[in-house]
């Protein structure tokens, strides 16, 4: 009975470990895999410099924006906000031009400090908005998001401009893993335990999940808990972006599509967010590096084309059926007996 529960993770792992060693001989350079058995150092140089470090950041980034995301979408009760639609990823990139400026021959850890106050003040600003409106419509959360974001985006090409940091910018912070070596993308290993960090406080997020009165019935410092899941999400999203560079659509996307057929608690969704986010960002990357190979696409084109048709494909569906997911809308024929019993579910698992 357990087995059968857990098949889709057990399918999804298995997907991500077949893709992983398949993506590890894809690239301009061929790898043989006997001459590695047989320590050809010039292969085994390629495969420790370049191919295992990128595959190593595109599985910390796929899961790391994807649980920020998640996180994000309980804490503010919204399905629609993700880091792309809640200002983190610009206000990440605005730190990082201020380093650039301010430290021009900073460090890769300088950059993500800047990166991380800017991408957690964003954050944190972006929420104090939607708490003051009175009426959170599901579609105006996310715009306010993307509207607020357009701002902070807008202050740094005017700084970028006013400086001539336009070109050192935009190729700093265009997604892709090309650049990604040893050496150059542990900062993105932070993931790990801030992953780790959102599980054992996974159900703390559900609770705050369900409201500042429901939070504090059950005992649970709701302004604690939100900042400090927050603050998570936002350090995730900046050690990506200095890393790898802007990607969007990562959180938005696969939290919705795992919730469809998983339902919205966090504890029982977080394990198949972070596989599916690691599978979808390395089946955009395979893909980045065959479709005009030897040359490579960066990742953000592919995501983005992807992202925004599924993005698309969500927006009806949630206007149409709100938080319900495939399983229980196919075992109900009543949508008003099913919308009653999902929320009876929501609250008799938090």
């Amino acid at each position: 009975m357990r087995i059968k529960e857990n098949i889709c993770t057990l399918v999804l792992f298995a997907l991500l470990v077949i893709l992983s060693t398949v993506s590890l001989f894809i690239g301009v350079l061929d790898i043989n895999l006997l001459a590695l058995l047989q320590g050809d150092s010039h292969q085994l140089g390629v495969f420790v410099i370049s191919r295992l470090p990128r595959l190593l950041a595109i599985l910390c980034t796929g899961i790391g924006m994807s649980v920020s995301g998640l996180i994000m979408q309980q804490l503010c009760m919204n399905k629609f906000v993700s880091p792309t639609t809640g200002a983190t990823i610009t206000s990440a990139e605005l730190g990082i031009l201020i380093a650039l400026l301010f430290m021009p021959q900073s460090t890769l850890w300088s950059r993500a400090l800047f990166a991380f106050v800017c991408a957690i003040a964003g954050t944190w600003i972006f929420v104090w908005f939607i708490q003051r409106i009175q009426f959170k419509d599901v579609i105006m959360v996310p715009l306010i998001g993307i509207m607020f974001s357009n701002v902070i985006g807008g202050v740094t090409s005017f700084l970028a401009y006013k400086f001539e940091m336009t070109q050192s910018l935009s190729s700093w912070l265009v997604g892709h893993f090309s650049m990604v070596l040893q050496g150059r993308y542990e900062l993105v290993y932070m993931v790990v335990p801030l992953v780790i960090a959102a599980f054992v406080f996974a159900n703390h997020f559900n609770i705050v999940g369900m409201g500042k009165d429901f939070s504090k019935n059950l005992g649970v410092n709701y302004n604690l808990v939100l900042f400090m899941g927050l603050s998570i999400a936002a350090l995730i999203t900046a050690s990506v972006v200095v890393v790898v560079g802007a990607i969007s659509y990562i959180g938005l996307i696969v939290p919705n599509l795992v919730a469809m057929f998983k339902g919205d608690k966090i504890r029982g969704t977080l394990v198949d967010t972070a596989l599916f986010g690691a599978l979808f960002v390395l089946v955009c990357d395979m893909l980045a590096r065959v479709v005009i190979a030897p040359y490579e696409l960066p990742i953000e084109l592919i995501i983005g084309v992807i992202g925004s048709i599924l993005f698309i494909g969500l927006l009806f569906y949630r206007l149409k059926n709100g938080r319900r997911s495939f399983k229980l809308k196919s075992r109900l024929q009543s949508p008003s007996v099913s919308g009653c019993c999902q929320t009876v579910a929501n609250l008799g698992e938090n």
